[in-house]
C-alpha cells in the first residue's frame, strides 16, 4: 500500500522503514528536509511541503501524521483537512489527548474524510521489534489499512500463546488492536503509558532501597553493599517482575553502576496526566499512578538514585534525553 508520513523523528522514520521492509511505498515529508532525505535514498518519495504530499498520493490517500501532541499535530491536521478529498484517510499516531481525536473525527465526518487514532508503543526499537498498535476509527477503515497495520505491529514472534483465545480477535496477539470508535486508540494508548509510570517507580524504588542498604545509619551487620547490576541481571532470568523496562534498567547498569551519567530530572510526556485527569472524572482511585506522576514533578526540585533509575529507562526505550541543566 501507499502512505504519507509526516514527521520523520525517533518513531515516524522507522516506521517508514519498517512499512518499506514489507513492500509498502511511502511519500514523507518533515519540516526539517534531512530525513527526509535520508529515507529517499532509501526509496521513500521526499516532498518539500504538506501540499505536494497530498497531491503525490493517489486516492484514496492515507496520512499518518508522527508529531508532538499539541499545536503542531492539531495545524498539521487541520491543514490536511482542506487538501485531503471524501474518502481519504487521516492517521494521529503520537500522543494526542483522546478528546481531541473525538472532536477532529467529528469535525471531519461531514467532510467525507476518515480519521483514526493510534496508540503506538514501541519507541526507538520499534524497526526491529514492530510497534504495539492501539486503534481508534471507524471499523471499514480500520479493515482497509490492516496491511499497514499487521507490517508495523510485532506479529505473534516467540512469546508463548494465551489459552483460551480461540474465539477472540487474533489480531491482539499479533500487536495491535482495533480498540474502538474515534479516541478509543489513544485513550488505551494513555493509560498504557499510565500504568508504564507506576511500573517504572516501583523499579526505581526498588533500586534505591537497595542502593542505600550500604548506609553508615545501618547496624554494621545489617549493612550490605549490594551489585545492583547483577540483581537486575538475574531478575531479568526467570523472576515474575521479568519485563522489558528490567531489560533497560539491567543494561543501563551494566554500563555504569551508580548512573553518573543521570541528574534524575525526569520529565513527563502528558499521557501520565491525562490518565489520572480519567481517574478523576471516573472517580476510580488511582493511589500508585497518581504517586508516580508527583515524583516526576519531585524530581524536578530535588533528585534521587530512584529518579537516575527512572531517566536510564526512558532514555533506554524513547530516547528521551533529560533537560539540560539550569
Amino acid at each position: 500500500m501507499q502512505i504519507g508520513v509526516i514527521g520523520l523523528g525517533r518513531m515516524g522514520g522507522n516506521i517508514v522503514r519498517r512499512l518499506a521492509k514489507a513492500g509498502h511505498s511511502s511519500v514523507v515529508y518533515d519540516a526539517n528536509p534531512a530525513p527526509g532525505a535520508a529515507l529517499a535514498k532509501e526509496g521513500a518519495t521526499a516532498v518539500p511541503s504538506l501540499q505536494s504530499l497530498v497531491e503525490t498520493l493517489q486516492a484514496p490517500r492515507t496520512v499518518w501524521v508522527m508529531l508532538p501532541a499539541g499545536k503542531i499535530t492539531e495545524d498539521t491536521i487541520a491543514t490536511l483537512a482542506n487538501l485531503m478529498k471524501p474518502g481519504d484517510t487521516i492517521i494521529d499516531g503520537g500522543n494526542t489527548n483522546f478528546k481531541d481525536d473525538v472532536r477532529r473525527a467529528r469535525e471531519l465526518k461531514p467532510r467525507g474524510i476518515h480519521y483514526l487514532d493510534v496508540g503506538t508503543s514501541g519507541g526507538v526499537w520499534g524497526l526491529q521489534r514492530g510497534y504495539c498498535l492501539m486503534i481508534g476509527g471507524d471499523t471499514e477503515t480500520v479493515q482497509r489499512l490492516d496491511p499497514i497495520f499487521s507490517t508495523l505491529a510485532p506479529g505473534i514472534g516467540d512469546i508463548e500463546r494465551t489459552g483460551g483465545r480461540e474465539a477472540l480477535d487474533p489480531r491482539a496477539e499479533r500487536g495491535y488492536i482495533h480498540a474502538g470508535p474515534a479516541g478509543a486508540g489513544h485513550f488505551v494508548k494513555m493509560i498504557h503509558n499510565g500504568i508504564e509510570y507506576g511500573m517504572m517507580q516501583a523499579f526505581a524504588e526498588g533500586f534505591d532501597i537497595m542502593k542505600h542498604r550500604a548506609s553508615d545509619k545501618l547496624p554494621a551487620d545489617e549493612r550490605f553493599d549490594l551489585n545492583l547490576a547483577d540483581i537486575a541481571e538475574v531478575w531479568r532470568r526467570g523472576s515474575v517482575v521479568t519485563s522489558w523496562l528490567l531489560d533497560l534498567t539491567a543494561a543501563a547498569l551494566a554500563q555504569d553502576g551508580q548512573l553518573e551519567a543521570f541528574s534524575g530530572n525526569v520529565e513527563d510526556s502528558g499521557e501520565g496526566r491525562w490518565t489520572i485527569e480519567a481517574a478523576i472524572e471516573e472517580a476510580v482511585p488511582a493511589d500508585v499512578l497518581a504517586a508516580s506522576l508527583f515524583v516526576r514533578f519531585r524530581s524536578r526540585q530535588q533528585h534521587t538514585f530512584a529518579e537516575k533509575v527512572l531517566s536510564a529507562m526512558r532514555l533506554g526505550f524513547g530516547g528521551h534525553v533529560e533537560p539540560p541543566k539550569k
